[in-house]
């Protein structure tokens, strides 16, 4: 049994919840998601609640039963609010700005790098900081490893672009030998 797939998932109000066998979309204010979801779970929709049910009793269900509910819950939750990462760039000369859909880096590259949103994600810079927003979780999450992907941060002076709250180890630069001088 799954824990996280027995609890009953609030549909506020304003959502519209519609599945059939294999899939499920949900349509909020801030938008529309769709998705399909494995043939072993069911939905079952009650007075404001929806839950999730397995069909199938095998040993990925229980998985699976946890892993529909939360995704399903997030569905919901990013239609009525939306999500977003935060990131931090540090390093001299490093800018950000945003042309229409597209994010234009300076890295400490000779060019500068051009990174174009993907539908339903919205970039926003503000000083050293990038935001990224969207309905979609997982596209969000995905968005924003991409965008740390072009200049990971380094471990000597902590130059490049990091999520919010994240910590970089430091290393210790080359030392002189003692007694050398």
């Amino acid at each position: 049994m799954s824990r996280i797939g027995k609890k009953p998932i609030a549909v506020p109000s304003g959502v519209n919840i519609t599945f059939t066998e294999f899939e499920v979309s949900v349509k909020g204010p801030k938008g529309e998601l769709t998705r399909v979801f494995h043939p072993f779970m069911g939905l079952k929709s009650e007075e404001g609640f929806l839950s999730v049910i397995p069909r199938k009793e095998s040993k990925k269900t229980s998985a699976l039963w946890g892993l529909t509910r939360s995704l399903i819950a997030n569905m919901i939750s990013g239609v009525t609010s939306g999500f977003e990462k935060k990131l931090d760039f540090e390093g001299v000369g490093y800018r950000a700005n945003v042309e229409g859909d597209t994010l234009v880096l300076q890295l400490g590259f000779s060019h500068p790098v051009r990174f174009r949103a993907p539908q339903g994600i919205k970039f926003l810079v503000e000083k050293n900081s990038i935001t990224v927003n969207g309905i979609d979780k997982e596209l969000v999450g995905d968005t924003a490893a991409q965008v740390r992907r072009l200049r990971p941060p380094e471990p000597y002076k902590g130059k490049g672009i990091r999520y919010r709250g994240e910590v970089i180890r430091r290393k210790a630069g080359k030392k002189a030998p003692e007694g050398t001088k």
